[in-house]
């Protein structure tokens, strides 16, 4: 994504101001709406790339729209239309989500299987993850019929795919040696 450095030191940045001025739960609640109505309505999405809109009017949306955000939220926002850096605000919102949620031990993780899992799988596979972790995790379940059986996890970077297809997919390079 563009601006993806750039997006992450204004983060780090809302986060350790957000830390100090004791708002941090407030500002994160904000990130994510403003994460979430950036995603969902793509009219939001050209606004913010707009450079015709000059910085007041946006300002002036921005302040009409986050009227219930933390000051702390809307003074960051304003900041950013200011210098003109309202267009990487999805960027900054996401890597802002990202920190806190490593800053307060909260794993994201991901489970896609075939079918829904049943709750004694899904039990046993939060288990072990448990085992190799100190924090909370948060999960995701998907369903994706391709991998046709088993499933496939993925905590950050890790990834253990226990899937029929994969299975499959080195049993045929295997064989094809």
């Amino acid at each position: 994504m563009k601006g993806t450095k750039t997006a992450a030191r204004y983060a780090t940045a809302l986060l350790e101001f957000s830390v100090e001025k004791n708002v941090l739960s407030e500002v994160y609640r904000d990130m994510v709406y403003l994460h979430d109505l950036v995603l969902e309505n793509y009219d939001f999405q050209l606004f913010l790339k707009n450079p015709i809109i000059n910085s007041t009017k946006k300002k002036d949306v921005f302040s009409s729209v986050f009227s219930d955000f933390n000051e702390v939220s809307i003074q960051f926002i304003h900041l950013m239309t200011q210098n003109k850096r309202e267009n990487i605000l999805l960027a900054i919102s996401e890597s802002f989500i990202s920190q806190y949620k490593t800053k307060n031990g909260i794993f994201p993780v991901t489970i896609t299987s075939a079918h829904k899992l049943d709750d004694k799988v899904r039990k046993d596979i939060l288990d072990k993850i448990k085992k190799e972790i100190n924090g909370e995790i948060e999960l995701t379940e998907q369903i994706d019929a391709s991998i046709i059986g088993g499933f496939v996890v993925r905590m950050g970077d890790k990834r253990i795919d226990a899937s029929v297809a994969s299975q499959f997919s080195n049993l045929k390079q295997h064989l094809t040696r």
